[in-house]
């Protein structure tokens, strides 16, 4: 078995509480989400995660295959900090941590994300295709962010 990381970190220039509002509450998900996943929350999103919340996306995966993804959020420490957790979806494991720190001029945010592949040695030769989507993702979050964050 083998885990793989991504860390990302970005500072954003605002205030803790305006990070936290914003990235407590999944609708906004979908803004920070390149077009081409197609993600949809298909469940009830509340306007803030709380260690419990279930909420189930529907996203395209490796070769436009539309997909069920059930994340929960398992931890939760306001403002700096919650965790979520695949619970059904792509991976065989997915857990990820969002980070929130102030910093002088804004918030420093932190991702750490641990996976692994499902489909045994099979998976793994998917590897190099999954981190590559993984870093489009991640980085089109982070250009989005810069973008939106940078007006303020």
């Amino acid at each position: 078995m083998l885990v793989f990381q991504i860390k990302q970190v970005q500072v954003l220039p605002m205030a803790l509480s305006e990070a936290w509002t914003f990235f407590c509450d999944p609708r906004n998900l979908g803004t920070i989400t390149p077009d081409w996943l197609c993600f949809d929350i298909r469940s009830e999103a509340p306007p803030y995660m709380y260690p419990g919340c279930i909420i189930e996306y529907r996203i395209r995966a490796l070769a436009g295959l539309p997909m069920t993804w059930v994340t929960e959020i398992t931890h939760v420490a306001a403002p700096h900090s919650f965790v979520d957790e695949q619970r059904f979806g792509p991976y065989r494991f997915w857990h990820h941590q969002h980070h929130f720190l102030e910093v002088s001029g804004g918030v420093e945010m932190r991702d750490i994300v641990h996976y692994i592949l499902p489909f045994g040695i099979n998976g793994r030769l998917s590897a190099p295709v999954v981190a590559k989507r993984l870093k489009a993702i991640f980085d089109y979050r982070r250009d989005t962010l810069a973008a939106r964050f940078a007006a303020l």
